[in-house]
This record gives C-alpha cells, sequence and structure tokens, in this order.
C-alpha cells in the first residue's frame, strides 16, 4: 500500500465541516476513481493531516487525472474558507503540501 501525507492549515472549528465534506464526497465513485483506498483526517494545533492510503504508487497520477472532475474541483472550492496552504509563498499544487516520507517500516 502507498500513502500520501497532505500537510496545511485547518481553521479553528472548520474539521466538522471537512469532515462532513469528505464524507459526501467519499460516497461517490471518486475514491475510486482516484484509487483511494483509506482517508484519515487529522489535527493539531492549527494543523491539517490529510493521510490517503492507496493499493500502488499510481494514486498521484490517477489524482492528477481527476482533477479536472466537477466534484473534484467542488470540494477544492468548498474547502477553501476551511483548509489554507501551510507555506502559501511556495504552495503552487496539491503535490507541494505533501509531505516527504523519509522513513517506513511494516511487520509485512
Amino acid at each position: 500500500m502507498h500513502s500520501t501525507l497532505i500537510v496545511a492549515k485547518i481553521a479553528p472549528s472548520s474539521a466538522d465541516k471537512v469532515s462532513q465534506l469528505f464524507a459526501d464526497f467519499d460516497r461517490t465513485d471518486m475514491p475510486d476513481r482516484m484509487g483511494t483506498r483509506r482517508r484519515q483526517l487529522f489535527e493539531f494545533n492549527g494543523l491539517y493531516f490529510h493521510l490517503q492510503d492507496f493499493d500502488d504508487d499510481n494514486g498521484g497520477e490517477l489524482i492528477e487525472e481527476a482533477k479536472t472532475d466537477p466534484r473534484f474541483v467542488q470540494i477544492s472550492e468548498d474547502l477553501k474558507p476551511h483548509i489554507t496552504a501551510y507555506d502559501p509563498d511556495t504552495w503552487r499544487s496539491p503535490k507541494d503540501a505533501i509531505a516527504r516520507r523519509f522513513y517506513a517500516w511494516s511487520a509485512r
């Protein structure tokens, strides 16, 4: 399984709204279209962590293909009042918010 971790800032008291936006999004076929097998959202001291698991490392390519889908565009717009770039000066695309994995271990 391949994972990505998106790091951003979350507005105070936005966790419930963000959770609902993704619950609605994940009830569609979009997760399957993007290859997402599991999504987990975390917040800590104003930071937002979005962990997505994929069957393999093609998730990034599938997400790039899905970015023009109206549902992807809509959730991106709906999240704007709640989620902002960790570093707006360097953010150009969602790829700029993905944390770099520097260690991994698995029992399997």
